[in-house]
């Protein structure tokens, strides 16, 4: 994995990781990168100093010095100070609420029934139990069989604060 310390047009400036070089200039051509304060897609890599493992334990350490940004690059060098963001962008936190409510919806209206939930499912699509929503958990197998014999489900979105 490769951190860039990245910039938009506007100014802003944030770090983001990506597996290889190629993956990042890839996901910027097909404008997947944006910036997460102001959803720009005109992001640019901002210079960097490489991190590098130290070896003297015993001398102090000194702040990496800041480049300066090329000419005509189309991205404004960061500001030294400026802190790196850790906020998501706020298409992000919409969805996030998105899936918290849908979540939160599922959760009070319908039983959960744990790991009996296929078996459950089954019963109420065949008219054995009574018809009500349920939730609970089932494995890939169990819930691609379910929607094979017909038997409509979907996975509940886990609380996206639940990662973390």
């Amino acid at each position: 994995m490769i951190r860039f310390t990245l910039a938009c047009d506007s100014g802003h400036a944030f770090e983001s990781w990506f597996p290889s070089n190629a993956a990042y200039d890839e996901q910027s051509a097909r404008g997947l990168v944006t910036c997460p304060f102001c959803d720009s897609p005109k992001v640019a890599k901002a210079p960097m100093a490489p991190a590098v493992a130290r070896t003297d334990r015993g001398r102090p350490e000194t702040p990496a010095p800041q480049l300066p940004v090329p000419s005509g690059s189309g991205v404004p060098p960061a500001p030294a100070e400026a802190p790196m963001p850790i906020l998501a962008a706020e298409p992000e936190r919409q969805l996030r609420a998105l899936l918290r409510a849908v979540r939160e919806q599922v959760v009070s209206s319908a039983e959960h029934v744990g790991d009996r939930f296929a078996d459950e499912a089954r019963a109420i699509h065949y008219g054995d139990a009574e018809g009500r929503p349920i939730y609970g958990e089932a494995s890939p197998k169990e819930a691609r069989a379910l929607l094979d014999e017909g038997i409509d489900v979907m996975p509940l979105p886990p609380a996206p604060d639940d990662r973390h």
